[in-house]
């Protein structure tokens, strides 16, 4: 393999695209995969002086191709690699990675690891892995960035210096704290929640609730709302049972209700009685609703205004960040009060009619009445149905009363009708979790 250089710190492939010969782009590289060295190891990785000419032997590299399918390219593969691009000879084989158990991910597994330094200076924390090819032409991983916090000056500010030391020069020890997630956090700030979500979704336990940790409570909500209920429940109950009810109060209203849902009433009761009263309010009202109806799937709090509203008005409200694409999609008019449940429902006013009118214009002249609300009681069925039939992307729900009590968009819909295992393989197989692996 012709490479150049033949040194190349790990954190500077990330991201990078991976070419064939023809220049055609297979995906981007996500993670480097080595072999364990099972003599002095702690975890996954071997370090110490009595591990000079053990090194991780570097295998291959994962990538994520298109459906964000991660598969993996051995190193055997690779004809060129630097920090500007990856080339591959073209012949890989598209199923889904799946790691053994001789093998390690030095993204997941080592970035933010806390080493001790064999020179007794103290702890250190990894930011980057430098990988480096042999005359054999087999890569190894070489070095560690590391760095570390010391106190400084009078005021006891705290710096950080950085130096970078060979593999042999840093230790595992059982009293070290466990791995961080800073720059798995940081490598994915500007990440959508969704793609997020599948990133995490595809690691082990222990390192997608390190990750977890590591997230503010909005960006763990949103990204809690994209997981499956199983990787849910394992990140919700290893957050300590106040910060848990804060990132419940942070989803939508209708995802807070379905995590609660697959947990035992204890639990359930314990958090809500810790969520803000509101929240919590809304979301009792949904767990009184049998699963599968419009009152179980429909968020409590659209865009709900009285008929002497102005179109300015109602446009303030759908510009609001939190407000989702869907909920935009219309308001909801409706007599006094305005909380759900309100008054006598009315009818709804889509955004692109407001475009239309000029800003002083009352919503009250401008409602579609052809669209019935939904009753809370409907099937799902039936909200697939109306949602299908009038191209709608939100259908108010009432009670009995004739009172608005929520709406149902359809993302709620598409995730109560679509199968749990609807993350499939490009060959229609689903992606199963099996223990710490998928198929």
């Amino acid at each position: 393999m012709s490479t150049t250089p033949n040194k190349i710190f790990i954190a500077r492939l990330l991201g990078l695209d991976v070419f064939d010969p023809l220049g055609d782009r297979l995906g981007r590289l996500r993670d480097v995969v080595v072999l364990k060295r099972s003599f002095g190891t702690l975890g996954s990785f071997s370090f110490g002086e009595n591990q000079k000419g053990k090194e991780p032997l570097v295998v291959g590299i994962v990538i994520e191709v298109l459906g964000k399918k991660r598969i993996f390219v051995p190193m055997t593969r690779i004809t060129s690699i630097d920090s500007s691009q990856i080339i591959c000879t073209g012949l890989v084989n598209l199923r889904r990675f799946e790691q053994r158990g001789s093998e390690a991910m030095v993204v997941a597994e080592l970035f933010d690891r806390k080493v001790r330094l064999t020179d007794g200076s103290g702890e250190a924390m990894v930011e980057d892995v430098a990988m480096e090819q042999r005359r054999n032409g087999d890569w190894f991983l070489s070095e560690l960035f590391v760095s570390r916090a010391h106190e400084s000056g009078g005021l006891l500010r705290r710096r950080k210096d950085t130096l970078i030391i060979d593999w042999h020069e840093a230790q595992l020890s059982a009293d070290i704290e466990p791995q961080a997630a800073t720059a798995f956090v940081a490598n994915h700030e500007d990440a959508n929640p969704a793609d997020l979500a599948d990133a995490i979704h595809e690691m082990n336990d222990k390192r997608m609730v390190e990750i977890a940790h590591e997230l503010q409570d909005e960006r763990l909500a949103d990204v809690l709302q994209e997981l499956p209920e199983d990787d849910q429940v394992e990140i919700l109950s290893h957050l300590d049972v106040e910060r848990a009810a804060q990132v419940l109060e942070e989803m939508e209203a209708d995802d807070a209700a379905d995590l609660l849902n697959e947990l035992s009433d204890t639990q359930r009761e314990e958090l809500l009685k810790l969520m803000d009263s509101e929240d919590a309010d809304d979301v009792r009202r949904l767990l009184e609703y049998e699963e599968g109806t419009a009152g179980s799937l429909m968020n409590p709090v659209p865009i709900v205004l009285s008929p002497e509203a102005t179109v300015a008005e109602a446009l303030a409200h759908i510009r609001q960040e939190e407000i989702s694409p869907a909920l935009a999609a219309a308001v909801l008019v409706t007599r006094p009060p305005l909380e759900t449940p309100t008054g006598k429902y009315l009818g709804m006013v889509h955004m692109q009619r407001l475009l239309r009118y000029a800003p002083s214009e009352q919503v009250g002249n401008l409602l579609d009445t052809s669209i019935e609300p939904v009753s809370d009681m409907s099937s799902l069925e039936e909200l697939s149905r109306v949602l299908a039939t009038y191209d709608l992307t939100i259908v108010p729900v009432v009670n009995q009363h004739d009172r608005l009590v929520g709406a149902v968009t359809i993302d709620d819909v598409l995730d109560a009708l679509l199968p749990e295992d609807w993350r499939t393989n490009d060959d229609g197989t689903p992606i199963r979790k099996v223990g710490r692996r998928f198929e």
